[in-house]
């Protein structure tokens, strides 16, 4: 297990937090991806955060799937846009298949990575779709 995972393992362990499970990808920079589900409005979003030796972190968030179509495309990709125009810490983009997905990054390197500020920035993420969620199910299928 790479550093920032271990670091992150020892976070959620010590503050009792058990909603990720665990999956160690065998490859050069031995990635990490911790796999949880942010419930939101009665739905369960699929969310990994992504640890490895680089620079990165992402956590990511599958909000929809295969919902962008022909015919909302444009409202949608208003919205999102609308979002990564107003929010910083994470950006909003269309999958292939219309998937709607949140990434954020975050750089660290092994010595500089914060658990305290990972989950910060999950928080904003949960509190935002707990906000805005709604609404864009919404604009997705039709008022």
């Amino acid at each position: 297990m790479n550093a920032k995972a271990e670091k992150w393992s020892a976070f959620l362990k010590e503050n009792k937090i058990e909603c990720f499970g665990v999956q160690e990808v065998d490859n050069e920079i031995h990635t990490v991806v911790f796999r949880a589900f942010l419930e939101v409005a009665g739905q369960k979003l699929p969310s990994m955060l992504v640890l490895d030796d680089s620079i990165y972190s992402m956590f990511q968030v599958r909000v929809a799937e295969k919902v962008v179509t022909d015919a909302n495309k444009v409202a949608v990709e208003g919205i999102l846009n609308a979002y990564n125009m107003k929010f910083k810490v994470f950006k909003y983009y269309v999958g292939e298949g219309g998937d709607i997905c949140l990434d954020s990054c975050m750089p660290a390197t092994a010595e500089s990575f914060d658990c305290n500020i990972v989950h910060a920035v999950i928080d904003v993420i949960l509190k935002h779709l707990t906000d805005e969620y709604p609404k864009l199910m919404k604009e997705i299928w039709g008022n």
